[in-house]
């Protein structure tokens, strides 16, 4: 043990400079002991509070490993093992908790408190001291001057008796509090030592008693469960690596992607198109009604499920039913100048909600979907053939021509099988002639003409020969005569949907199915656009008429009209059939379809009308009462009201042919 430096208690009663100096040395040792004293206990404070937080917090591990199992994870499956697992790391913390808890203990009472100790009372006592050495030697040294001003001349013996008596006490108060003051300096240098090194011998044995009872408790046990999770964990670090791995490489495949798969309606031109699905999903835009002329377009998640287009908003779980496509029509249409629009019309014609696809396929697609899921093809054993069956007979019934030409020249091959068809409806009587088929109505790989160009003006202009163009536009007088002299004129506005050719007229159903086969290849061919003209309707011929420049775009007689009807749903759509005179001297059948603004019904109660009065012109007396139901306009022509098709007796709908009337 090295030397101790010590304060002579002999000197304190003199109480020289010398002393007083090495006092000061004393004193500063101590105030510099005090303030590491001070930082020592906050460092020890520490190491205890955080060994308390550790005792709070492998507590509330041990909850959060119990916790686990009344997780209610949404892939939680497979996790057995890893609740077993934790439920014995768990036993384990708690069992450290117990031993945390014990150290804690005995660092406050082997660590913390000695220090706490020796700064209160020690260090305490010694600042304690210090103070009333400086009051004594303060009244000491006034004692002294007191004693020094006593006069030489005039001595005052009890004066002077009082004056020694308080240095004498003074001096004796001095001296007791010095030899205190310097009795605890020097035993502070020994106390010192011992209270920086019983805290840390009390941390030490702590420690050392902590790692050895958990050494016994779980040096055994714990080894070969250790091993084993360590082991699990190895092998899903492995299986980890392997599907970083295949991650890795489907990332390269998927970006390594021709840059077509990101850009919206990359092959425009000509888009790879399955025209068979039965069931379709994706991003569409849904246009919505906002006001009386305003209208937003929401992106939505929009899916077929069975016959129902489902709508699922993002960041929902389920999707909701928007429309049942059972027995519905779907077309593209133009809106609002947006591209690859379409528009779900119900089975009852009334027009649903409009559609718009990010790109030409996709509304193509779309369009073809919703057509085979209408037709209630998911019903069936094997819809994926069906579905290609009857898109390979519609793509050859629907093959779209803009000339009448390529038409006549298609229809020759089905001369034979129209004549022959003909004879067998002179044979057999029309009251025991069922519903035909499609075939029996319409050849197929029959083409549909989607212009106003009619064979009745390709047949006029081909026999006409050569003649002047009028470059006004204007239609000759001597062209129609009969518009000034018919005694029935009627207007109707109407937009043509497209023309073909039939093989029958016998009955009504072969109007219905060109109107079937019309608007589907509208559809499947995004045809969308229709020319508007005025239906002449006369009691000699029908006539089309330009409403710009009132020129005839077509003319037909009246009496080669031999069948004419509205559709039964929608009753806008209406279409007649023509017997067209060929150049070979045959006759050819062509079934024209329109689109009025008004009931399709009124259209065919004036033609039937023009047919009654070409048939009772022959009797003036049925002539005269036929004209006296029909109202006169006012520079005396017969006009059809357009309240008569409710009134007149018997269905109008149910047009008769021309063999029938007669």
């Amino acid at each position: 043990m090295p030397a101790v430096d010590k304060l002579l208690l002999e000197e304190a009663l003199q109480d020289s400079p010398q002393t007083r100096s090495l006092l000061s040395v004393f004193e500063e040792d101590a105030g510099t002991l005090t303030d590491y004293t001070n930082q020592l206990l906050q460092a020890m404070q520490r190491v205890f509070g955080a060994q308390n937080e550790m005792c709070l917090a492998t507590q509330q591990l041990s909850k959060q490993l119990l916790a686990y199992e009344k997780q209610n994870f949404a892939l939680g499956k497979g996790d057995e093992e890893v609740i077993s697992t934790l439920h014995y790391f768990s036993e384990v913390v708690d069992k450290l908790n117990v031993l945390h808890t014990e150290l804690a203990k005995q660092l406050a009472d082997a660590m913390v408190l000695p220090i706490v100790q020796f700064r209160e009372k020690d260090l305490t006592e010694v600042s304690t001291l210090k103070e009333l050495f400086g009051l004594a030697s303060s009244e000491h040294d006034l004692s002294m001057a007191k004693y020094s001003r006593l006069p030489k001349k005039k001595e005052n013996e009890k004066v002077k008796t009082e004056v020694v008596k308080e240095v004498a006490a003074a001096r004796r108060k001095q001296h007791l509090a010095s030899l205190q003051y310097y009795s605890a300096l020097n035993a502070l240098q020994y106390r010192k030592q011992m209270a920086m090194m019983e805290p840390m011998i009390g941390f030490a044995h702590g420690q050392i008693n902590f790692f050895k009872k958990g050494a016994e408790m779980f040096s055994k046990s714990m080894d070969s469960f250790l091993s084993s999770v360590a082991d699990m964990v190895q092998s899903i670090e492995v299986e980890l690596e392997a599907e970083a791995e295949k991650t890795r490489i489907s990332q390269q495949e998927l970006l390594s992607v021709d840059e077509s798969v990101y850009t919206p309606d990359f092959d425009v031109a000509a888009p790879q198109v399955n025209r068979n699905l039965i069931q379709k999903a994706g991003y569409l835009n849904l246009r919505n009604k906002t006001g009386l002329v305003t209208t937003t377009w929401e992106r939505l998640y929009f899916f077929t499920q069975g016959g129902n287009l489902m709508c699922q908003p993002r960041g929902a779980v389920a999707g909701g039913l928007i429309q049942d496509l059972d027995n519905c029509s779907v077309m593209a249409v133009d809106c609002e100048d947006r591209r690859y629009c379409f528009q779900i019309t119900t089975p009852s014609g009334k027009p649903g909600i409009i559609l718009q696809a990010e790109s030409r396929k996709e509304n193509e697609e779309w369009i073809c979907a919703i057509n085979n899921i209408s037709r209630q093809i998911y019903l069936t054993d094997n819809p994926e053939a069906v579905a290609i069956k009857l898109n390979q007979k519609a793509l050859q019934a629907v093959t779209p021509f803009t000339s009448f030409g390529k038409k006549q020249e298609s229809s020759c091959l089905s001369q034979n099988l129209k004549n022959s068809e003909t004879e067998n409806d002179k044979i057999v009587p029309k009251a025991t002639v069922s519903i035909p088929e499609a075939e029996e109505l319409i050849a197929p790989g029959t083409p549909i003409q989607f212009d106003i160009v009619l064979p009745a003006t390709e047949f006029l202009d081909q026999n006409r020969g050569s003649r002047r163009i009028n470059p006004f536009g204007e239609t000759e007088d001597e062209s129609f005569p009969e518009a000034e002299d018919s005694l029935l004129q009627q207007m109707f506005i109407v937009r043509f949907l497209g023309s073909m050719a039939v093989k029958t007229d016998s009955t009504t159903e072969v109007i219905y199915e060109a109107m079937r086969q019309v608007l589907a290849a509208r559809a499947i061919h995004n045809i969308f656009r229709m020319t508007e003209s005025h239906l002449m309707v006369t009691s000699q011929t029908l006539r089309l008429i330009d409403p710009q420049t009132q020129v005839s775009r077509a003319n037909f007689e009246l009496t080669s009209v031999t069948q004419f009807a509205a559709h039964q749903e929608n009753k806008r759509l209406v279409g007649f059939v023509i017997r067209i005179p060929e150049s070979t001297g045959e006759e050819s059948l062509s079934t024209y379809i329109f689109e009025s603004n008004s009931e399709g019904e009124k259209i065919c109660y004036a033609i039937n009308l023009g047919k009654e009065i070409i048939e009772v012109q022959k009797d003036p007396e049925a002539l005269a009462q036929l004209m006296l139901s029909i109202p006169l306009t006012n520079d005396g022509k017969y006009v059809l009201l357009n309240d008569q098709s409710d009134d007149n007796d018997g269905n109008p709908s149910e047009n008769r042919s021309a063999e029938s009337e007669a």
